[in-house]
């Protein structure tokens, strides 16, 4: 008891001279310690002599008291995380901002804000109507803006959005997604060993636009990029996606014409084969299986171009420009067809369209899937592209020969436009 109470009365003391608490072990994890022995680290023969001073007055047995000391702060230190991958890009936009040099995830993230914006000022200028702003963060990294209409002059709603996203993908994911991108994880091929996870960023910009007037159509598009990420936030496996299409309720083929004459001439300035290949693409994905017709007139799609069938600065090249060519390819259009007149049984015409679009949208679009199942997902961002109004009728068939059917026939033959 004697031997306790001097302990307790050498803690008070100790308190005064040589406090010691949990934060100065956190403090020491930050520091390398080469020394073969306890006695040698600064302070350390006083701190273990009154150790064991201590330990004798609590009871405590002390003939590993030094070997514990030099344990605690050398050989077994408290875990220092590493930096997230959010992390690390923020420091580099602190310490460096954004070049040519800056990693590519940090360049499409800029530009596509850019384009975002000038996207937002050309329709606002049709529609004499202010986007609203809403800005948004994901506790897991990233976030994005949604620029949203509604009710205005033209749009019935249009939606211009980004997104900024940052996490981590499971076994499962990454054992899926080496189908189409064989270096996912590290691995030449598909025989490579799976990590149990990797970090991942995404970002894109997403947009809808629908028009009042059933003379003008509807117009999506959507560029992307994904990328994994090595331990040391170097880029690991990539690839960009995207596209734009055009879906009408009433066809004007000159509107048609320009809108895959724009895309057509993007594609050319980078590679010949784009048009073509994309154009066919997006047929076959703009596609409601259960209708057996394509959602609109099409434009151009593409997904997973990567490292191993193009180079990632002329791609990026290319996506620059497809995104800078969307106002000159829909405004025109657009401008054309906002104040034509029109019937109510026009109007109920569009709204079943919107009913096929919808369908789509929520049946087949991966994009959706994906944002939805995406950990912290913001669901009005990614359903903002749906309508504000739509019906379904029962049964409904188009009259023979009529503007109407005319449209259907070509969702079902597409036309090969330029």
């Amino acid at each position: 008891m004697a031997s306790r109470r001097m302990g307790l009365r050498f803690l008070a003391q100790t308190r005064q001279t040589a406090p010691f608490t949990p934060n100065t072990l956190r403090q020491s994890c930050r520091r390398t310690f080469t020394s073969p022995s306890a006695s040698q680290l600064p302070g350390a023969r006083l701190f273990s002599s009154r150790w064991n001073i201590l330990a004798v007055g609590l009871g405590v047995a002390t003939a590993t008291t030094s070997t514990l000391l030099y344990n605690m702060t050398v050989s077994d230190p408290i875990r220092c995380d590493s930096p997230s991958l959010a992390e690390r890009d923020a420091q580099t936009l602190r310490d460096h901002g954004i070049s040519d040099k800056s990693p590519m995830r940090l360049r499409m993230e800029k530009f596509i804000k850019e384009q975002q914006r000038e996207i937002v000022r050309g329709l606002e200028e049709v529609d004499g109507t202010p986007f609203r702003v809403d800005e948004w963060q994901r506790k897991e990294g990233g976030g994005g803006i949604t620029c949203v209409l509604q009710d205005g002059k033209v749009f019935e709603k249009a939606g211009v959005g980004v997104s900024v996203v940052y996490g981590k993908l499971p076994r499962a994911a990454i054992e899926k997604m080496r189908i189409n991108h064989k270096n996912l994880g590290g691995g030449a091929g598909n025989d490579g060993e799976v990590p149990e996870s990797l970090d991942f960023f995404a970002a894109g910009l997403s947009m809808i636009v629908h028009p009042k007037n059933p003379m003008a159509p509807t117009v999506h598009l959507n560029y992307r990029y994904f990328e994994t990420a090595n331990d040391d936030g170097s880029s690991g496996a990539w690839w960009f996606g995207g596209g734009a299409d055009l879906t009408p309720n009433y066809l004007f083929d000159e509107d048609a014409i320009h809108f895959h004459r724009t895309l057509k001439d993007v594609c050319d300035k980078h590679n010949k084969d784009y048009y073509p290949k994309f154009k066919k693409w997006c047929d076959e994905y703009f596609y409601n299986k259960h209708r057996g017709e394509s959602r609109g007139i099409g434009g151009i799609f593409f997904d997973d171009l990567d490292e191993q069938v193009c180079d990632k600065e002329n791609t990026f090249a290319f996506i620059q420009d497809a995104l800078r060519a969307f106002l000159p390819s829909y405004v025109p259009i657009v401008e054309r067809r906002k104040d034509m007149p029109f019937t109510e049984a026009e109007r109920d015409w569009q709204q079943i369209r919107r009913g096929k679009y919808v369908e789509f949208n929520l049946v087949h679009d991966r994009g959706t899937s994906f944002g939805l199942n995406t950990p912290g997902a913001r669901v009005e961002s990614i359903l903002m592209s749906l309508p504000m109004t739509a019906s379904w009728k029962y049964m409904y068939a188009p009259e023979p020969g009529s503007r109407e059917q005319r449209l259907v026939d070509v969702l079902r033959e597409p036309k090969e436009w330029v």
